[in-house]
Order: structure tokens, then sequence, then C-alpha cells
């Protein structure tokens, strides 16, 4: 089901640049519509009472030699994002219905490439189709920047291109070297995920930081982690709206889906030494860019901005490694994905009405747009984390994974990380609450402000059309449900979290007994901590009456 899932739109974008442009919307929308019904399919036929088993898996052998297979299957974290693009995608279509008005086929069947390509990422369980369909998402992201974006498409998306492609191929070459030692191990090639894992358990503490700091080149870009952040914002203020929605909504997540399905797993013992660093990255991320927000006058800008933000709650989430950080981090990028996807579809909506993102021309549209006023306060409470809407859960399980690991006393949990990381990073909702109220404020609220000489929309109506609306309702919902009983989808997430989390805790375990034992000594664990003793000095203890 995951190939077909990968199939239907990728050999739909060819049918649709083929067919009559008068059916590129039918045909584009159907087949959207198509992929989704078979990710829900999936969902249903899915084993979610073993969420940490590898379902659907497939393998088509490509070259023997080399041990390249093509090999497809998700458990419960790579399910649920390859649900999240399925859901995006029909509404990316809808919601460029009346945006895009000159070469209508090519963006169409672009945008079908592109999600043929993000889930191709979820859904691979080999090396090779990971990063085949990891770099394949820049070609169909950089012609839909740079053909349908704004003024200054074609330098945001060679700055995209540029900054993802060239830490990508560092990362490759992290990836490699963890292929290299399966083939020095075993004498034969594999580019198997699970096995490259093994493999990777036998490096030294060096080498895997070595091979993190690689793969950090790659990924953190994606995410994007401070202070390779540069380019996202001026991708998403220059992306047509769908560009943006898939851009933040999943396009984002395979950085941190990288980190999860990679860091995490293949270098255990640098992502224990090295984690608070890139813990204090993403906390600086978190306030630094929440700052620049503040003072944006564009609000596409901004919430392009506030990705860079809220997405440092997902890596320090990660970081943390512990049940409710890891639990919280894949939360996020879900929850991410349709909160602030959701306000790139309503910024985008007043474009096409006003021609403008600045605030400093429009204000005061709730009078006279109520249904979008609706939207957009309810969202922006969604990225805030105002309780019982799904920022909030994932947020506070983030901070509170990152308090609770490597803390002393109850509720402490193995981890690196600490409370004063989770103390500082709080502060970031402090700045994300102050500016998006802002923004709020001034777009809808006070005296109207319209830009000299508007005029109606020829084809729009004032407020949001029922097509508009049918586009934000299903994300409120899911943000919603998501906000009120998060429970499923975090039961779903223990499984393969508590894999991953399990494999870290043995690795650096087996670490710390090799290295007391060189010195002599020996390890025991003594309330979740590793307490070293002299090996046959064992002396008499008294204990007092």
């Amino acid at each position: 089901m995951l190939t077909a899932i990968i199939l239907i739109p990728l050999l739909g974008a060819l049918l649709v640049a083929f067919a009559p442009e008068r059916l590129t919307k039918l045909l584009t929308a159907t087949i959207t519509l198509a992929t989704l019904a078979v990710a829900i399919v999936a969902a249903f036929r899915f084993n979610w009472a073993y969420a940490g088993n590898v379902g659907f898996a497939q393998s088509y052998p490509l070259i023997d030699q080399l041990g390249v297979t093509l090999s497809v299957g998700a458990d419960s974290v790579s399910l649920l994002l390859i649900l999240l693009t399925a859901v995006l995608g029909p509404l990316c279509v809808f919601g460029s219905f009346t945006a895009i008005t000159t070469r209508v086929k090519n963006y169409y069947a672009w945008l079908l490439v592109l999600q043929a390509a993000v889930t191709g990422v979820f859904a691979a369980q080999d090396l090779m189709l990971f990063y085949v369909c990891f770099e394949f998402t820049l070609i169909p992201l950089y012609v839909l920047i740079s053909l349908y974006g704004s003024t200054n498409r074609r330098k945001a998306a060679t700055k995209f291109f540029l900054y993802t492609f060239t830490g990508s191929v560092i990362a490759l070459a992290g990836l490699v070297y963890v292929a290299y030692t399966y083939y020095d191990r075993n004498l034969t090639w594999s580019w198997s995920i699970a096995e490259l894992q093994t493999a990777a358990a036998s490096m030294t503490r060096t080498e895997q930081t070595w091979v993190m700091l690689a793969m950090l080149a790659g990924f953190a870009v994606k995410v994007p982690l401070f202070p390779v952040h540069t380019w996202l914002p001026l991708a998403h203020t220059e992306a047509p709206t769908a560009g943006s929605v898939v851009l933040a909504g999943v396009l984002l997540k395979l950085g941190t889906y990288a980190f999860y399905k990679f860091i995490l797993p293949f270098t255990p013992l640098a992502v224990m030494q090295y984690a608070p660093a890139i813990a204090v990255l993403a906390i600086i991320g978190i306030i630094y860019t929440g700052l620049i927000c503040w003072a944006q006058s564009d609000v596409k800008k901004l919430v392009a901005y506030s990705s860079v933000s809220h997405l440092g709650f997902c890596v320090l989430g990660l970081f943390a490694v512990n049940m409710v950080g890891i639990q919280g981090s894949v939360l996020y990028m879900i929850n991410h994905g349709l909160s602030t996807g959701a306000l790139f579809f309503c910024i985008g909506m007043l474009y096409e009405r006003y021609h403008t993102r600045s605030m400093d021309e429009i204000g005061g549209l709730a009078t006279k747009m109520p249904v979008f006023a609706f939207f957009l306060v309810f969202f922006t409470m969604a990225s805030v984390g105002l309780p019982g809407l799904n920022g909030f859960v994932s947020e506070f399980m983030c901070l509170l994974g990152a308090f609770q690991s490597g803390a002393a006393g109850p509720g402490a949990t193995f981890g690196p990380l600490g409370p004063w990381f989770a103390a500082v990073a709080a502060t970031g909702m402090i700045v994300a609450a102050m500016y998006l109220l802002y923004m709020v404020g001034r777009v809808l609220f006070g005296p109207l402000r319209e830009p000299a000489g508007h005029h109606a929309h020829s084809i729009l109506p004032t407020d949001l059309s029922f097509r508009e609306i049918s586009v934000l309702t299903p994300i409120a919902a899911l943000c919603l449900v998501l906000g009120v009983y998060p429970t499923p989808v975090l039961r779903s997430l223990e499984a393969p979290i508590a894999s991953v989390i399990e494999h870290i805790e043995t690795a650096n375990e087996r670490a710390i007994t090799e290295a007391a034992q060189a010195m002599g000594r020996t390890a025991d664990r003594l309330d979740g901590a590793i307490v070293l003793a002299p090996i046959n000095e064992l002396e008499p203890v008294e204990v007092a009456p």
C-alpha cells in the first residue's frame, strides 16, 4: 500500500502534464484525494497494537552486487507523517485554484511530484531510497518557488537549493561511512536502515562524533536549526501559498524525522555527549528567531521565522532522549504541520485579496472578514499553545521531557539535559504569544486599513469562500481533536520510541562498562545512574543497628 501512496501522485503528475489544461485542476484534486483514501485505508489496516513493528514492508532488489534494494515500510511514526502528507495534498490543490493562473499544468504536476518524494522519504526502509527521495524534494520545490513565487523568487529558490543540497552531500558522506562499517564487518554491502543501525553500534565514540556532525550538516539545514536557518524565511516569503504550506507542513519535518531515524540510533554515544550543545542551539533559535518575529511587518515573514522558533522545541524534545520528550517532538512534527500550514493558507487567502502582506497597509479586518478572523485567531491560538488545542500538548511535552532528562529526584529519567534547559526554552512560549498576538491585533482589530487603490477581487468574495472554508475546516478539526484527546496518537508512538531509547541506553551503558573495566572498576546501576566501584576491592560495610 505504501508503494501505491508513492506511485499514485508520481504517475498522476505524468497524467496531468499530458492531459488537456481544462482538466488539470479536476485531475489533480482526484489524484490527491485518491492518495488520501489509500493512506486512510493503510491507517485502518495497520496493526497499531504492534506500532513499533514495520508494516506494509515491501522490497524490490535493484543491484544485488552492492546490496541495493528499494524497500518501503512504516512504523507508527512514519505512518503518521505519511498521513499528514496525504491530508495536506488535496488541501494544497484546492487552496491553489484561484492563486495560480499561469503555467497551471506545470504547477500541479510538480506539486504531485513533491508529494510523492516526501512520502518516499517517510516510507523508505533503505538508505538509497531515503536519500534519493530526500534529495529529489529539492527539484519540485525549487521549480515551484522560482516560477510561481513573489518578486525575489529566484534568489529564494537558489538559496534554498544551495543550502540544502550542500548540507545533504555532507550528510551522505556520514551515512556512507556507516554503510562501509557494515561492509567492513560482514564483507558484503547493505543499505538497510535496520542493519546499518546494528553496524553503527560498533563504531567508536570518535567515529560516531564525526558521523553525527556530518549528518547534522545536512539534516540541521532542513529543520532548520540555528544558525543554518537563514534560507527558510526568504523561501517561505517568496514561495506560492501551497509551496509554503508543503514546506512548513512536511518538508521541514524531513530534517527532524532524519534526526529521529538516523542521528539518535546511529550515533548514541555522540548524542549523549553533544546533546546539551545541540539543545543550546535549539534554545537560541527558539528565543532569537522569536524576537525577530516581533520586529516583522510582513505577516508571512513573521510566520516563516516562527517555524524556526517552533521547531527548536521539536529538536529540544528529541535530544531529551526520554519517552515524554521524543513523543512530544514527534507530535510537534504533526501539530506544527497543521497549525503553521493553516496560517500560511490564511495569509495566502489574504494576499489574493489585497496583494500585500504588510501589516502597515492592512488592519481592522475582523468586521469586514469575520470568518477569516475566526480562522486566523483559531490557528494563532494553536500556534501559541493554548490549552485545548494541539500546540499546547506537544510543546508542553517537549519542555517536560527536557526538564526530566538527566535530572535528580522524583520523575527524573535517563537523558543528557535537565531543568535549566526547559526553564530557558519556556521563555520562548512567552515570546511566541507576544509576536503572534501582536500580529492578530494589527491585522484584525483597530480601524480598517486597506492598501491605496484597493478594489474588490474579480472572483473571490470579500470574506472567505466556501472552497476556502472547506480547506481550513479539516485542519481546524484536527487541531482541536489532537488538542483535546491526543492519547491514541501518543500511545501509538510508545513502542518505536521505546526501542530507540533502549538502544541509546544500552549503547551508553556498554561504553561506560568497557571504560570502567579498562580502569579496573565495575559499573552498576543505582537508581537509574551508573555507579563505578573497584573490582576485587569489596570492603565490608557496617550497618548500624
